[in-house]
C-alpha cells in the first residue's frame, strides 16, 4: 500500500533552504550597500527561480518517486514560497525596525527624487510622500511582503513547475517499480 507523503512537511526544509539564501543574499546586497538597486532584485529572481528548481526536483525525486504532475510541482513551489515569504517577512522587520532604523528614510529620499524625476508639481509630491511615509513602516511593510513574495512565487512556480513535471504510464510505472 503506498503512503501518502505530506507535502507541507515534505516541503518544510525547502522553504527554510531557501528563506535561508534570501536572508543571506539580502544581508551581502546590504553590506554591499545595494539593497535599493533595483538590478539586483531582477537578479534574485533569476536565481529563486533556478533554486526553485533544484528544491521542487529535489522533492519530486526524493518523495514523489521520480513522478510528479505539474499541479503537484506547483503546489510544491508555492509551498516552498509560503515558508519563504514568512521568513523573508521576519527578516524584513528585523532589518527595517532594529538593524537600520533609516533604511525606511532613504527609500522615501529615493522615491521622492523619482516623483522629481517625473516633472511633478511640489504639492503632488507632498501629498505622495505623505502618504507613503504613513505606510512606510515596518509593521506594515513586513506582512505586506508576504503578499508580494507569494505572488511572486506563484509565477516562479508556474514556470519550475513546467519543467520539473514528469508524468509517467500509471499503469507500467508504479512507486514500487520506480525505485532507483
Amino acid at each position: 500500500m503506498e503512503q501518502q507523503v505530506n507535502v507541507w512537511k515534505a516541503n518544510l526544509t525547502n522553504g527554510v533552504i531557501l528563506g535561508l539564501i534570501g536572508i543571506v543574499y539580502s544581508l551581502v546586497m546590504y553590506f554591499l550597500n545595494l539593497i535599493l538597486n533595483n538590478v539586483q532584485g531582477y537578479i534574485f529572481i533569476l536565481i529563486q527561480i533556478v533554486i526553485l528548481y533544484f528544491l521542487v526536483k529535489s522533492y519530486r525525486d526524493n518523495f514523489m518517486h521520480g513522478m510528479i504532475t505539474f499541479g503537484q510541482a506547483l503546489g510544491a513551489g508555492v509551498i516552498i514560497c509560503l515558508y519563504y515569504s514568512i521568513i523573508i517577512a521576519i527578516f524584513t522587520y528585523i532589518l527595517y525596525a532594529f538593524i537600520d532604523t533609516n533604511l525606511i528614510d532613504k527609500m522615501l529620499a529615493m522615491a521622492e527624487e523619482k516623483l522629481l524625476g517625473r516633472g511633478l508639481s511640489q504639492s503632488q509630491i507632498d501629498a505622495g510622500m505623505s502618504v507613503q511615509s504613513k505606510i512606510m513602516k515596518p509593521a506594515f511593510i513586513a506582512p505586506m511582503s508576504i503578499f508580494g513574495n507569494m505572488f511572486q512565487g506563484l509565477i516562479m512556480s508556474l514556470i519550475v513547475a513546467a519543467f520539473v513535471r514528469k508524468e509517467g504510464n500509471p499503469l507500467i510505472d508504479t512507486p514500487d517499480n520506480n525505485v532507483n
